[in-house]
């Protein structure tokens, strides 16, 4: 049995517009596609489910489509659901965030949390609906891009698009005084050159994906964050990987991965590193 793409639903904009997109995420992969509504005990959620799956019907009609109400707080509803779901996708905000908030609560909660890949549905319909024929990955120096990076190449593969791969390098302080340093990158020997990460972390899904696209590959000198939003600003979907730390629950976002979710201008893929 193929597990399903789960979209979380609330009726909001947002919310329709990360139904929309799942919907066609779902067709690329040929999935199934599943609908969950968290509401409070008595509540009858029964027409807003009704109306997402009719909207689904109609604007993906080959896809095999199924729902689910549970009575939970969303968060809770959602990463419960996504430990059997090929990711989790949402909308950037729900009914119950304030105005003027750059992501939601519950969008926030689920990315930092979720066992899978979480998708928030963010950005002009431009961004939304694949006409700029890019997906971009940030590269980190580490083990923390492993998943992402398959991630990635997976997603510019049904799209049949190109991949931009971006690592962000920073050099140390000494580096950036008048003495030339002793190499080409004066790094502790735990660190390698930044071409370098972008090789070995490309090499294994470049294998596995010999008739994609070439990748594009960029190496930053400027802090991620800004080197990410950048890459983003002409692409279809931004994919970021998120590392557990020990003895803690779930996962906890870093600055940077906080940053891309609240500012990219396009939806953004946040993927566990297993």
């Amino acid at each position: 049995m193929t597990i399903p793409l789960v979209v979380g639903i609330d009726g909001s904009e947002p919310s329709l517009e990360a139904l929309d997109w799942a919907a066609n995420e779902a067709v690329r992969h040929k999935v199934p596609l599943h609908l969950v509504h968290a509401v409070a005990p008595g509540q009858d959620a029964s027409d807003l489910v009704a109306a997402a799956s009719e909207r689904v019907r109609k604007n993906a009609p080959t896809v095999r489509l199924s729902s689910e109400v549970l009575h939970d707080d969303a968060a809770s509803a959602l990463v419960s659901t996504g430990r059997n779901a090929f990711a989790l996708v949402l909308g950037s905000r729900g009914l119950g965030d304030l105005a003027g908030m750059l992501l939601g609560s519950v969008s926030l909660a689920v990315a930092g949390r979720a066992d899978c890949p979480v998708i928030v549905v963010r950005g002009k319909a431009e961004h939304r609906d694949a006409r700029f024929g890019s997906v971009v990955v940030g590269v980190e120096d580490g083990e923390g891009s492993g998943t992402a990076v398959q991630f990635a190449f997976r997603e510019a593969h049904v799209r049949r698009c190109r991949l931009v791969a971006v690592h962000a390098w920073c050099a140390p302080f000494e580096a950036a005084s008048e003495a030339p340093p002793p190499s080409p990158y004066a790094f502790g020997a735990h660190h390698r050159a930044p071409a370098q990460v972008l090789d070995d972390a490309l090499r294994g899904p470049a294998e596995q994906y010999r008739d994609a696209a070439p990748v594009s590959r960029r190496v930053v000198e400027r802090p991620a964050r800004q080197a990410l939003l950048e890459a983003a600003s002409g692409a279809d979907l931004l994919v970021v990987g998120a590392r557990r730390r020990r003895g803690h629950f779930g996962l906890q976002l870093g600055l940077i991965n906080h940053a891309v979710l609240h500012h990219a201008p396009c939806p953004i893929a946040v993927v566990p590193q297993i």
